[in-house]
């Protein structure tokens, strides 16, 4: 498990791109029975993937968790962005298809990962966060999941917000996560911007061609910065930064939220005036 250490919005301004990348971007999540983890001291997410290919891969609690399990304390949320997968919570067994989600409460035992056919592997993609009480197990398939529409072809950013874990849709303690799709020919996400002092924001970028890239955004408005985004990196957000971004091409984004509140709404909007 990697540690990743919260960064002050005045020495950020200072940093150039390489540092911003060594302290926001986060590669390497796929690779074959590993379980990549890298655990955020912001609102202590936690963030990985896993890829089981030759058999199941187990989530073991890291030494910096000081648990017993990793969910003694902890609330799971896994999005699959790879083949047909399977994962087993304390004996029950869950199947996922590409793009439908699972949530394990707090207190599962025992979570392992695997996938139906080695040649085309399951990835799954894990936010994790601290959880105050017990909320049950559930698979979210992608008909489940709450569908919002937004923006429009003359704007670049016609795309479809499916909601996995949200209040509308199942009970979790903190965490929060969905999936944007932006259709052919919108390239920009989250653009007019926002931040929200109330929650931090993990950012997994999927579905960007291979000769394509993503700028995204991030810093305060009046001091923004960018990072040179490639297919299923992800990037970390602090509560005070923007998180927009645009691509060469169309592409998709999970995103995952933390903290004080869950209401998906509550943002603070930033006039376009104000970017610098």
């Amino acid at each position: 498990m990697e540690i990743r250490t919260a960064t002050n919005p005045r020495d950020f301004k200072s940093y150039d791109s390489q540092r911003i990348a060594e302290e926001f971007l986060i590669d390497g999540l796929f690779q074959p029975d590993i379980c990549r983890l890298v655990y955020s001291h912001i609102d202590r997410i936690i963030v990985g993937g896993i890829m089981p290919v030759a058999g199941p891969v187990a989530l073991a609690a890291a030494d910096a968790l000081r648990a017993d399990y990793f969910l003694e304390r902890r609330e799971l949320g896994v999005i699959n962005i790879g083949g047909p997968g399977r994962i087993v919570v304390d004996g029950t067994e869950y199947v996922l298809a590409p793009r439908e989600a699972l949530y394990a409460g707090r207190g599962s035992r025992e979570v392992s990962f695997a996938s139906l056919d080695p040649a085309v592997p399951a990835k799954f993609y894990l936010n994790s966060a601290p959880a105050h009480r017990v909320y049950p197990t559930e698979k979210i398939g992608a008909g489940r999941a709450r569908k919002v529409v937004l923006g429009s072809a003359a704007e670049a950013n016609r795309r479809t917000i499916n909601q996995y874990l949200h209040p509308d849709v199942l009970p979790t303690c903190q965490l929060v996560m969905g999936l944007t799709a932006l259709e052919t020919g919108s390239v920009w996400n989250t653009m007019p911007c926002h931040t929200h002092d109330r929650r931090m924001e993990v950012y997994l970028y999927l579905d960007i061609p291979e000769n394509a890239v993503v700028f995204h955004f991030m810093g305060e408005p009046g001091e923004t910065r960018h990072i040179v985004v490639r297919n299923e990196q992800a990037v970390i957000s602090p509560s005070w930064s923007i998180h927009s971004g645009v691509g060469t091409a169309s592409y998709s984004f999970i995103w995952g939220m933390v903290g004080e509140n869950q209401t998906f709404t509550d943002m603070d909007n930033v006039p376009m005036a104000s970017l610098r």
